[in-house]
């Protein structure tokens, strides 16, 4: 939701900035996959249909079953995401189901995270790690030595035990030759810029060859043609691009000096240099009867971008929908002010915000790590994916906008029966990977937790 003072108090447009960059990465789509070869490789992420598995084994096929009416469900998005500096490879994939009895239940939407260790891109990222290790204890020695040199006791140079000791020949060190190096002020080694060139070959020819392997190793082990998972309903298959995530400043207000305005959302839980120009991209929100503002601000900040089907900001925060339930879950309620009754005492009070502090997600079964918000499906994804028979349909421009407005509006699509406001996914935070007697495991195959906001 926008401040209260988002109209611009300026009599100009020399304070109105570029848009600023949040940490937030959009997933829209980006055409039909025709590629057999793409079908079949888990490092492409599609919306839509048949799932490229990484694990060797073929996850059973119950994994896709709405857990409200057992049926098969349809895969929604494959996405391949895997962790930084990690040596497994990734994909998350999530299934829906589109029966209209089923809408906006737990378990309608169900995720799965595959894992497969790359052991090319291992070894690589162990050398790679080894390096900075060597890199980081190089620089503790030399600052170790700095603040011992800095707490040693000054030395008078009028003190006979400052004079130099001389030569017990009176000649001194001239006629012997004295090879003792010269004493400098810096312990600290001069690297060598021939050891410096390498290692950044070696860094450029490990990225070049990695992103190789990874695109190799990425296939699916496991194909999908003679096994229930093609029997299985689908939707068409569309690229799923990635874009960053642009909103407007905050635009600069001119008022008389003195005046006080007040945000509905604070500046508390940005992030970095990103989002700290826009006071409303933090997630604080006010308590209301008069009207959900958490509505107004999921439309708000969509329609900057209403092409978006997934949100993706790992271990970020959550665009919930609206008021309900899950909202006041992950966003509770703060404690009410205590409010002054004595007759001279008068205090302005503010109106209590709430805060994202999701304290009732249950932690990971296998490593007991708690778990973490990693993206959220958006309604713009029930326009998207479409019955076979509707793919062929070329929509004109209005009707896109309006199947975007209904979406928007939590409004079913003409192709599909489901009807929901969001599904936000919640993921180990370790990204764990271990066997059924807790050892760790080449490869896995793991459900995670989806919350599931009804359409209003």
């Amino acid at each position: 939701m926008l401040p209260a003072h988002e109209d611009d108090w300026s009599d100009s447009d020399d304070d109105v900035g570029s848009d600023v960059e949040t940490s937030v990465l959009l997933g829209v789509p980006d055409g039909l996959v025709q590629s057999d070869v793409d079908i079949s490789d888990a490092a492409v992420s599609r919306i839509g249909g048949y799932p490229a598995f990484l694990p060797s084994r073929e996850p059973p096929f119950s994994s896709s079953h709405c857990k409200v009416c057992s049926n098969p469900c349809e895969l929604l998005v494959q996405m391949w995401c895997p962790f930084e500096e990690s040596p497994m490879d990734r994909a998350l994939y999530v299934w829906g189901c589109a029966k209209p009895s089923c809408q906006g239940k737990s378990g309608s939407v169900r995720a799965w995270r595959g894992l497969r260790r790359n052991e090319k891109y291992a070894a690589k990222l162990e050398i790679k790690l080894a390096k900075k290790r060597a890199a980081e204890e190089a620089k503790a020695q030399v600052k170790a030595l700095a603040e011992q040199q800095q707490h040693m006791p000054k030395k008078n140079p009028f003190s006979m035990s400052a004079l130099p000791a001389t030569n017990t020949f009176g000649i001194g060190a001239q006629m012997f030759g004295d090879t003792s190096p010269p004493l400098t002020g810096s312990a600290e080694p001069k690297p060598n810029k021939n050891d410096e060139c390498d290692n950044e070959n070696d860094d450029a020819s490990d990225d070049e060859s990695s992103s190789e392997d990874e695109l190799l190793t990425a296939m699916a082990s496991v194909t999908v043609t003679d096994s229930p998972w093609k029997t299985a309903p689908s939707y068409p298959p569309f690229y799923l691009s990635t874009v960053s995530e642009y909103l407007p400043p905050q635009l600069k207000s001119k008022v008389p000096p003195g005046t006080q305005i007040t945000d509905r959302l604070d500046n508390e839980g940005s992030k970095g240099d990103k989002d700290k120009d826009i006071s409303w991209a933090s997630e604080a929100y006010e308590d209301s009867l008069e009207m959900d503002y958490v509505f107004e601000r999921f439309t708000k900040r969509v329609a900057y971008e209403g092409e978006q089907c997934v949100r993706y900001e790992l271990n970020g925060t959550p665009l919930p929908f609206s008021s309900d339930k899950i909202f006041s879950s992950l966003f509770p309620s703060p404690p009410a002010p205590t409010v002054p009754v004595t007759k001279g005492a008068f205090t302005v009070v503010n109106t209590p915000k709430r805060t994202y502090f999701p304290t009732n997600i249950q932690a990971c079964p296998v490593c007991h790590g708690k778990r973490v918000f990693e993206c959220q499906l958006m309604p713009n994804l029930i326009n998207v994916v479409k019955r076979p028979n509707d793919a062929g349909k070329q929509a004109t421009d209005e009707e896109r906008r309006k199947a975007v407005e209904r979406a928007l509006k939590g409004g079913a699509s003409d192709g599909s029966g489901m009807d929901w406001g969001t599904s936000m996914v919640f993921s180990c935070e370790k990204d764990c990977c271990f066997d059924d007697n807790g050892k760790e495991a080449k490869e896995c195959w793991r459900e995670e937790i989806v919350l599931v906001q009804a359409a209003i």
